[in-house]
């Protein structure tokens, strides 16, 4: 048998890790669970994990029972999957799709770590907008949840280039082996189709005036390639700014543009649009879907499918008003602010 040999810590300089990769407590969180309580206690988020959100209101709208086949249709880092598994206690069975092979990987050895095998919980490395190829193979669905949101794992890899706040190259893909990285597509589109990208997806109210700095820099040879140079662009780009305001208008456009390159990269309105036309078609009569939504242009879409149908008869009912994360729930995630949940009922 081969031995097995011992992998030493990456060494940091300090009395603590700073660096995400120095970060080995926050990685292995079933070793350390004092430390990971006493990092949500104080309204953050730990390096490589995800604090789902709105757990209580999904399940009490989802009315999980024994014997229920569901759907989770982003799988992330497996808590709100984890927790609707707890509900059909052994019986039954729940598919969780993702698209990131990164992340994903390590939230099934999780799962099946915690006892769910296979009879309970399947993986399915594909798109959600690809619902109907999952049930065609599983059959209908008792019911589906879609959470919008990027998972903190993601956020927090300065690798994956999703955060404006730590350097690391503009990737921005959910998954980084297919497609184009967002530097590849700033390289790829005018000054023109920037500024409709950033209007469209993040309604940044300084979208001219960045796009013209970003194209500026490019042309003279700067390249846009990591999330550093990007959020520096933004910054020169806001320089009329008065001074009292600035550093809360570049926090703001910094988000806003990253989002939109985000969407843009990931197609995420075109996966969402076919995401709702496919839904009711996945759900057995009387299915329950909940979906969590991060920006107004998630919600919208959601929001007038949902009524569409429901004026059509597909849906029985569907949530007149969005239901909001509780003041509580707030303070110990700060990331779960800009959550909103709809839900809706197959007729």
């Amino acid at each position: 048998m081969e031995e097995i040999k011992h992998k030493r810590r990456v060494r940091y300089s300090g009395k603590y890790p700073k660096k995400f990769e120095e970060k080995y407590k926050e990685h292995n969180p079933e070793k350390y669970k004092d430390t990971i309580e006493r990092v949500i206690s104080k309204g953050s988020t730990p390096a490589g994990m995800h604090i789902s959100i709105m757990v209580n209101e999904i399940l009490e709208f989802l009315q999980i029972k024994p014997g229920q086949q569901g759907l989770d249709c982003t799988l992330g880092y497996g808590g709100h999957t984890r927790k609707m598994l707890e509900q059909l206690d052994g019986n039954g069975c729940i598919y969780g799709l993702d698209v990131d092979p990164i992340e994903s990987k390590k939230t099934v050895e999780r799962l099946r770590n915690a006892g769910f095998g296979e009879d309970n919980f399947q993986f399915r490395l594909i798109n959600f907008a690809n619902i109907d190829q999952v049930a065609e193979e599983a059959g209908q669905f008792d019911f589906v949840l879609a959470d919008l949101g990027v998972s903190s794992m993601q956020i927090d890899n300065p690798q994956r280039g999703f955060s404006y706040k730590i350097d690391g190259p503009l990737d921005l893909r959910l998954d980084p082996e297919h497609g184009e990285s967002a530097a590849q597509r700033l390289r790829s589109i005018t000054e023109e189709e920037f500024i409709g990208m950033m209007i469209e997806n993040s309604d940044e109210p300084y979208a001219e005036e960045i796009a013209h700095k970003v194209f500026t820099l490019m042309s003279k040879g700067n390249p846009m390639d990591t999330t550093t140079a990007l959020r520096e662009a933004i910054t020169e780009a806001l320089w009329k700014v008065p001074k009292e305001e600035k550093d809360q208008a570049i926090k703001k456009s910094c988000a806003r543009v990253f989002q939109a390159l985000r969407i843009d990269v990931n197609s995420e309105f075109e996966v969402l649009y076919s995401f709702l036309e496919k839904l009711p078609g996945v759900l057995k009569p009387g299915g329950r879907a909940a979906i969590l939504t991060f920006h107004s242009g998630e919600d919208r879409l959601v929001k007038k499918s949902f009524k569409e149908l429901a004026r059509q008869g597909v849906y029985s009912e569907v949530s007149s008003d969005v239901i909001r994360p509780s003041a509580e729930e707030c303070r110990i995630n700060p990331r779960s602010k800009s959550t909103k949940m709809r839900w809706a009922i197959k007729k």
